[in-house]
């Protein structure tokens, strides 16, 4: 699988993590230019988290995403596809919780969760409506949900830059850093082939979500969409 165009499957998107699990969290940093920090913050403040509540962090990579969500002082979770990511994770996080498991079949009873978020993997799921109401399932009425996945610059002349070095610079950055940099071409390809900001809320509230909405990161290169469940 290399191309933004062909379908997503399970196992494929799997063995691609797998593949850049070892400098995952450095390429992610270095490519970002540092920002992806401050993105893992305001998507915990955004969940508005408070003491002992439970949260799942789905697609959770190697946990650096649950880390920081653990810093509320709820109990975070975290759930990934890549057994490579989970295992890369483990080793430098032993105390944080990495399940393996898939967005689309949850290994949760219903309303299970204060609040749920995912982070830059809603786009590789190969049922996004899916993953959406099932991760609906697994929050109790009232709970929250916070996606943040790349989105697109509101700035037309900023976005022709962004997109220039999404499918030019961003490639040959990741062949330096990145264990698998192949990878890197499917990934810019998939984010340049993503819904725009309103084009996801309008499928979040499809999935039964209500109070959308969301909120521009770093010019609209990355997007925090929010919602409640009824």
């Amino acid at each position: 699988m290399s191309r933004a165009d062909l379908d997503k499957q399970p196992h494929e998107v799997a063995t691609m993590f797998d593949g850049v699990a070892r400098n995952y969290d450095l390429t992610n940093t270095v490519l970002s230019f540092g920002q992806d920090r401050g993105w893992r913050r305001a998507t915990r403040a955004a969940l508005q988290l408070k003491l002992g509540q439970r949260v799942l962090d789905v697609g959770a990579g190697t946990g650096v995403s649950t880390l920081e969500l653990g810093r509320s002082g709820a109990f975070a979770v975290g759930l990934d596809l890549s057994q490579g990511m989970l295992r890369a994770g483990r080793r430098v996080r032993p105390d944080v919780p990495l399940l393996a498991g898939d967005a689309l079949r949850l290994p949760f009873g219903d309303e299970t969760f204060d609040a749920v978020t995912i982070s830059f993997a809603l786009r590789n799921v190969v049922d996004v409506d899916g993953a959406l109401t099932e991760l609906a399932r697994v929050v109790r009425p009232g709970g929250r949900l916070v996606v943040c996945e790349f989105s697109h610059p509101t700035n037309g002349a900023f976005r022709g830059v962004y997109m220039s070095y999404l499918m030019r610079s961003l490639p040959a950055v990741a062949r330096s850093v990145s264990s698998n940099p192949d990878a890197y071409v499917y990934l810019a390809e998939s984010i340049r082939a993503w819904p725009d900001q309103a084009g996801l809320a309008t499928r979040i509230a499809g999935a039964g979500w209500s109070e959308v909405a969301w909120r521009n990161l770093s010019g609209g290169i990355v997007a925090l969409h929010r919602a409640v469940k009824p």
